[in-house]
């Protein structure tokens, strides 16, 4: 119908103008209806883009009203999240204070068995040689837990700490222990020794680093020197534990000041040196005996200062250098003990006092390979005794009577001498990441007169950096496929180990002279003096195997 009348209208168009001028002589030439039709569709087009144009401005304004809506939405939205943002920020004060924590830790779960012969002795009655006793633990139960925490206080002001808890399965006290191979707790070895299930401090320092913008920190609190290096090979950690080398294993309090340095040179890395003090026993408040009571002893009981140095000379991200080198002055013939009962004890035994100093030098360069880590290490030791003597020949304080019975010796006299003793330390571990195992092996010397100075060692029974004589250790690690890790500290693994001992001289101290474990009538008096002082028995051999679940977090 359109078209129909597009045409009609265009036909009347252009027939008027022809009509007007039909009386004329011009003559007007016909209009084909191709021409028409082609006029009337560019008219309809037209049209269409005019309707077009109305449809898009109605969609426009419809969008703008549905913009215009949600901004009024969003602007409602931004209010509420002002609100939120002020709450949140009122919560923020008060979450800081724990995200500030950092935490991680460590559990352990052992299990021991454990078998020792003792020294072959003289009976003195039949002048027979008896063979050694038998001392064995078929099955001894641990568990360890440690929680580990770092906080800033300032940019370069931080304090790290441990707790820790160490306990027997099935006892809330010490074992039994008839070889007198642990002390019941003391300073130098809390959180190191099983005895209940409390949580104590093991370490809380505070690092005070970059001093004046210079390379030089100062460390103050209860020291890091226990899991020394390079145990944590053995202990299947990789790294680092604690500043002191293995043949200190002793925990104390004390502080350090440090200077970083570096070598210029990428294979040798960075340097540390440490000035390190430390006190290992606090004598009290006491009177003036010799003033105001007319006392004669001429050896008090003084306050035990260690003091010396800890220097990485140098370390990259697979070597370390390290030597260390202390003095322990005015030792103690032995330490407080946590146990008052205990405690009266030893002193209804003998009086404590200063027996005088102890020097003491240890140095550990360990190193990796691709698959192999190795370790080369070596100590020195020396005593300084005062009046009272240290490594005494008690064997000889007393003779025999003619009836039999023991009478003191006039020609006794302690020993003022000082005495060297050394060590050597070495051990290797292969892993193969593709299976999950590592294998080491490790052996150990001590001379007679060695002092290892490590009261905190992790070894249960016997210390085996303190042993004079040899003993040798065989292990195996397997990390346990127990999924993805979720933390970098994550670890899971078991270890299994076995340790053989073999002792040529008795004793781990240096209060009594070491003995030969191959003179009976030596072996005689030192088990009886051991029995009576509840010092280590004398030690012919010894095997000791554990297996352990280690779960790091």
């Amino acid at each position: 119908m359109k078209k129909t009348f597009s045409i009609l209208t265009l036909t009347g168009m252009i027939a008027l103008p022809i009509a007007v001028t039909a009386g004329g002589e011009q003559k007007i030439s016909a209009v084909s209806d191709e021409k028409i039709e082609e006029l009337a569709r560019q008219v309809d087009e037209l049209r269409g883009q005019l309707a077009r144009k109305d449809e898009i401005a109605a969609e426009n304004d419809a969008k703008l009203q549905a913009m215009s809506q949600e901004l009024k939405d969003m602007e409602s939205r931004l209010e509420d999240m002002d609100d939120l943002l002020e709450e949140q920020e009122e919560r923020a004060e008060a979450w800081d204070l724990a995200s500030r924590f950092l935490l991680s830790g460590d559990f352990r779960s052992r299990l021991d068995y454990f078998s020792a012969t003792g020294a072959d002795s003289l009976n003195p009655a039949s002048g027979e040689i008896e063979s050694g006793r038998e001392y064995s633990s078929d099955t001894f139960l641990t568990n360890r837990f440690r929680l580990n925490m770092e906080v800033k206080a300032t940019e370069y002001v931080k304090f790290k700490g441990r707790l820790g808890m160490y306990k027997t399965w099935g006892m809330e006290s010490y074992a039994r222990n008839d070889m007198n191979t642990w002390w019941p707790q003391f300073d130098g070895n809390s959180t190191r020794t099983p005895a209940d299930n409390s949580v104590r401090v093991d370490r809380a320092y505070v690092n005070w680093t970059s001093i004046g913008g210079a390379p030089v920190w100062l460390s103050v609190g209860r020291r890091p020197t226990t899991d020394g290096m390079p145990s944590q090979i053995r202990l299947g950690v990789d790294k680092r534990m604690a500043t002191a080398s293995a043949q200190m294993e002793y925990a104390f309090d004390g502080a350090s000041f440090g200077y970083q340095y570096d070598w210029g040179d990428e294979s040798m890395g960075l340097g540390r040196i440490r000035f390190c003090y430390g006190r290992g026993f606090e004598n009290g408040v006491q009177w003036d005996a010799a003033t105001y009571h007319g006392s004669t002893d001429m050896y008090p009981l003084d306050d035990t200062d260690v003091a010396g140095l800890s220097w990485d000379v140098f370390e990259t991200e697979d070597r370390l250098l390290y030597v260390q080198s202390f003095a322990a002055l005015n030792m103690f013939m032995r330490p407080n003990f946590l146990d008052d009962d205990f405690h009266a004890m030893m002193d209804e035994r003998a009086s404590n006092y200063t027996e005088g100093n102890l020097y003491h030098s240890s140095a550990v360069y360990q190193a990796e390979a691709g698959n192999i880590s190795y370790f080369f290490s070596g100590g020195w030791s020396r005593t300084d005794p005062g009046g009272r003597g240290m490594f005494n020949d008690y064997a000889t304080s007393m003779i025999m009577r003619a009836d039999g019975s023991m009478a003191p010796n006039p020609n006794w006299q302690p020993n003022t001498s000082g005495e060297n003793g050394y060590s050597l330390y070495a051990g290797l571990r292969y892993d193969l990441p593709d299976t999950g195992l590592k294998f080491g092996v490790e052996y150990n010397y001590g001379s007679q007169y060695w002092i290892a100075f490590n009261p905190g060692h992790d070894d249960l029974y016997l210390a085996k950096l303190a042993a004079r004589g040899h003993v040798a250790e065989l292990y195996m690690i397997y990390d346990l496929p127990t999924g993805e890790a979720v933390s970098k500290y994550a670890k899971t693994f078991i270890r299994l180990g076995y340790q053989h001992y073999e002792y040529n001289y008795t004793g781990n101290d240096w209060n009594t002279k070491p003995y030969d474990t191959d003179e009976p009538a030596l072996m005689t008096a030192a088990l009886n003096m051991a029995t009576e002082s509840g010092s280590m028995v004398p030690v012919d051999s010894a095997d000791q195997i554990y297996l352990t679940l280690d779960v790091f977090f």
